[in-house]
C-alpha cells in the first residue's frame, strides 16, 4: 500500500545534498575571494611604489596623499593670508571673519591685538587700502607636524602715497574635519606668529 510518506527519506537526502552543496560552494567562493584580494595586494605592492630621496620605498598611494595634502596646505595658507591681509574699509570685517575660521586662538589673539592697537580704526579713518601682491609659502614636515613659513608682499594705498611691505610669518598646520564653506581644506593654522615686517624700497 502506497502512502504519502514513502519517499520521505529520499527527500531528506536530497535536501541534505543541496545544503552541503551550497555550503561547499560558499566556502569555495570565499577562498577564491580571499586569494584574489591577496594577489591584488601583492601585485600592487610589487608594482606601485616610489623611491624616496633617502632610498626608502614609499607606496604611490601614500605619495599621492602627501602630494594632495601639500596642494591643499598651500591653498589653505594662501586663502588665509589673503583674507587676513587683503583688506580695506569696505571688506575688512567680512574678510577677517573668514580668516578666523582658518586658524586657532593664536590667529584670534593676533587679530585682537591689532584691533586694540587701532590698526582697523586707522583703516577706516584714513580709507586705507591694503592689497596683497604676492604670497610665497614653504611647507616642511617635522616630527609628525607640518610647519610653514610664509612671505607676504603687500601694499598700503594712502591715496597719493603707496608703500610696499614684506611680512614673514610662521606657524603649524593641524588637520581637522572639513567645514564647507568656512574651512574647505580641513586645516587649521596654529602657533601663528608674525616674525618680521619691513618696508620695501621702490627698487625692491
Amino acid at each position: 500500500m502506497k502512502t504519502p510518506y514513502k519517499n520521505i527519506y529520499s527527500v531528506l537526502k536530497l535536501n541534505r545534498f543541496i545544503v552541503l552543496a551550497v555550503v561547499v560552494c560558499s566556502m569555495l567562493c570565499s577562498v577564491f575571494a580571499i586569494w584574489m584580494a591577496i594577489s591584488t595586494r601583492n601585485m600592487a605592492l610589487n608594482s606601485a611604489f616610489a623611491i624616496n630621496t633617502d632610498g626608502s620605498i614609499i607606496p604611490l598611494q601614500l605619495v599621492t596623499q602627501k602630494e594632495n595634502f601639500r596642494v591643499e596646505a598651500l591653498a589653505h595658507l594662501e586663502l588665509f593670508h589673503k583674507y587676513f591681509y587683503n583688506i580695506d574699509a569696505s571688506n575688512y570685517e567680512k574678510n577677517l571673519e573668514k580668516a578666523l575660521w582658518l586658524g586657532d586662538s593664536s590667529v584670534d589673539n593676533l587679530y585682537r591685538q591689532k584691533k586694540a592697537d587701532g590698526v582697523y580704526n586707522r583703516l577706516l579713518q584714513y580709507s586705507l587700502v591694503q592689497k596683497v601682491l604676492r604670497i610665497d609659502s614653504q611647507l616642511e614636515e617635522r616630527e609628525g607636524s607640518y610647519h610653514f613659513r610664509t612671505t607676504v608682499i603687500f601694499e598700503i594705498n594712502r591715496g597719493s602715497i603707496v608703500d610696499t611691505y614684506e611680512l614673514v610669518s610662521t606657524g603649524k598646520l593641524l588637520i581637522v574635519d572639513r567645514h564647507f564653506p568656512n574651512n574647505p581644506h580641513g586645516l587649521v593654522i596654529t602657533d601663528y606668529f608674525e616674525n618680521s615686517l619691513r618696508k620695501l624700497s621702490p627698487q625692491s
